[in-house]
C-alpha cells in the first residue's frame, strides 16, 4: 500500500500533533520520503525528540510549541514555515483528543475543550494555509477525523458530534477550494494503537478507559494510508478494511451496529 516515496520529495509539510502516535508517524515517514517537515504540538520535549530523531538519520525538520487551539499561534505557524522554507505544500491538521464516558457526565469546560481542539484547531490551521494556497498556486489540506465522524458512537458523544463536524468542513471546503487548485481530504481511522486512548477526557464518574483492540493498525501502517489517500487526493480516507465495512454497514444497513452499540452502552452503565 505505499505510496511512491518521490511524490513527497522536497515537499513542505506542516503536521500538527506531530509529538506522538499518527502525527510522529507521519512526520517520520514524511522525512523518510524526502519532504521538509515541520511538526507542531502543545508538548516541547515530544516533538523536539521527534524532530532530532528525523535529523538523527538526515531528514529535515522542525520542532514548534504551538496549541491549535490558539488562532494567532497557528497563523504564526503557517507564516514562520513559509518564511524558513519559501512556501507550504501540505497541512495534516492531525492534533486531536478523544473522551469516553456517559455524556451526562462531561462538563461544559470539558466539552469545550473537546471542541476547541478537534473543531477549532482544524478550522485555525485550515484557514491559513488555505489562504496562502490559494494565491499561490495550490497546495493541499488533510484534515483528521474519524471513523466516529462517518458512523455514531454511543460512549463519545462529544468526540462524535465533533468530528462530524470536522468532515462536513472538510468536504465542503473541498469542493469550495477546488478551483484554487487546493485539495482537500478528511482522514476518518478506525482504532490505532497509539497514546490517543491513555490521553481521553473522562467525566468526573472516571469510567476505566477505553483501550484499543488488539488487532487496531499501528501508527505506521495509519501513516502510509493517508499518504496513500492523500496522493491520489480521495476525498474520504477510511480504514482498515474493517472501519470502511463499518461504515458501510452504517450508510446501507444501520440496524446492523445496533448490537454493537448496546454493548458500548452496557459497559458504561456497569
Amino acid at each position: 500500500m505505499a505510496a511512491n516515496d518521490g511524490s513527497y520529495r522536497d515537499r513542505v509539510a506542516i503536521i500538527t500533533g506531530g509529538g506522538a502516535g499518527i502525527g510522529a508517524a507521519l512526520s517520520e515517514e514524511l522525512a523518510r520520503r524526502g519532504a521538509r517537515v515541520v511538526l507542531a504540538d502543545r508538548d516541547a520535549a515530544a516533538v523536539e525528540a521527534i524532530a532530532e530523531r528525523i535529523r538523527s538519520t538526515q531528514g529535515v525538520a522542525t520542532a514548534a510549541v504551538v496549541d491549535v487551539t490558539d488562532a494567532a499561534a497557528v497563523e504564526a505557524l503557517v507564516r514562520t514555515t513559509i518564511a524558513e522554507y519559501g512556501r507550504i505544500d501540505i497541512l495534516f491538521n492531525n492534533a486531536g483528543i478523544g473522551c469516553f464516558g456517559d455524556v451526562r457526565e462531561f462538563s461544559i469546560e470539558q466539552w469545550r475543550t473537546i471542541v476547541d481542539v478537534n473543531f477549532w484547531g482544524c478550522v485555525h490551521g485550515s484557514l491559513a494555509a488555505y489562504r496562502w494556497m490559494a494565491e499561490h498556486g495550490g497546495g493541499q489540506i488533510v484534515n483528521t477525523a474519524s471513523l466516529a465522524g462517518l458512523v455514531p458512537v454511543p460512549g463519545t458523544v462529544p468526540y462524535a458530534a465533533v468530528k462530524h463536524a470536522v468532515v462536513g468542513f472538510s468536504l465542503s471546503l473541498r469542493a469550495e477550494a477546488a478551483d484554487q487548485r487546493v485539495r482537500v481530504s478528511v482522514v476518518c481511522p478506525g482504532p490505532v494503537r497509539s497514546n490517543f486512548h491513555d490521553s481521553m477526557i473522562l467525566p468526573a464518574a472516571k469510567p476505566a478507559p477505553r483501550q484499543a483492540p488488539s488487532d487496531a493498525e499501528d501508527t505506521l501502517a495509519a501513516a502510509c494510508e493517508i499518504l496513500l489517500g492523500a496522493e491520489q487526493n480521495q476525498p474520504v480516507i477510511v480504514f482498515p478494511a474493517r472501519a470502511r465495512r463499518t461504515w458501510w454497514k452504517w450508510r446501507w444497513f444501520p440496524s446492523l451496529l445496533s448490537s454493537a452499540h448496546r454493548n458500548i452502552v452496557d459497559s458504561l452503565r456497569r
